[in-house]
């Protein structure tokens, strides 16, 4: 039971830290807008991660083409972390490094969002899609753990995790990534009104 209470009391004592972090609130805030931006432009959410974050990777993605608090309108957002075939064939032909950086290129448009995950920020698979991004004009966020390692100085927009504890950078990823849902979901389709804003 101690070992339940303890990251239990863990949880709460991260959540506190995020809770308290105005900074961390004006991140979110700006991630919202930017992919806000985005989407209303035409453009769309990538998404991507290793292992735990591949797994929040696919979840954010399904938010916003599914729904998540209510009906409205699908919102265009891919995760780079589903495709199997094209995983595996990158894999295989040019080293895993490159499974997310190859799929950016493909798929990528100016105007579109790269979301990274990567607790570490050291990811080479991550960093290279980052720069990938940049390069073909992307704009780019990175969710990552309190150090970040290498991806805030390829992020427009880098929301650090208060820890460093994996499973507890995970948990504040993807509630961060419910908040921005949450309000790019409130920006596009506002509650109760059927429009569709921006031509989506």
């Amino acid at each position: 039971m101690s070992a339940i209470v303890d990251f239990l009391t863990q949880t709460r004592n991260t959540f506190q830290v995020a809770l308290d972090d105005s900074r961390f609130h004006a991140t979110l805030a700006e991630i919202a807008d930017l992919v806000t931006a985005s989407l209303r432009g035409g453009g769309k959410l990538l998404t991507i991660g290793n292992g735990g974050s591949a797994g929040d990777a696919q979840h954010i993605a399904g938010e916003f083409v599914s729904r998540l608090n209510y009906d409205r309108p699908p919102a265009a957002a891919v995760a780079l972390t589903t495709d199997t075939s094209v995983i595996t064939a990158i894999g295989n032909d040019y080293g895993y490094e490159h499974v997310f950086e190859r799929q950016v290129l493909a798929l990528g448009r100016p105007g579109d969002v790269l979301l990274a995950l990567s607790t570490s920020g050291r990811s080479p698979s991550v960093l290279k899609a980052m720069d990938a991004a940049r390069g073909l004009g992307l704009r780019v966020v990175a969710f990552t753990g309190a150090a970040g390692g290498a991806m805030p100085e390829r992020a427009d927009l880098c929301l650090h995790a208060p820890s460093d504890a994996t499973p507890l950078i995970q948990q504040i990823h993807i509630t961060a990534a419910h908040i921005v849902c949450g309000l790019v979901e409130e920006n596009l389709f506002p509650r109760g009104d059927g429009s569709v804003k921006g031509g989506l």
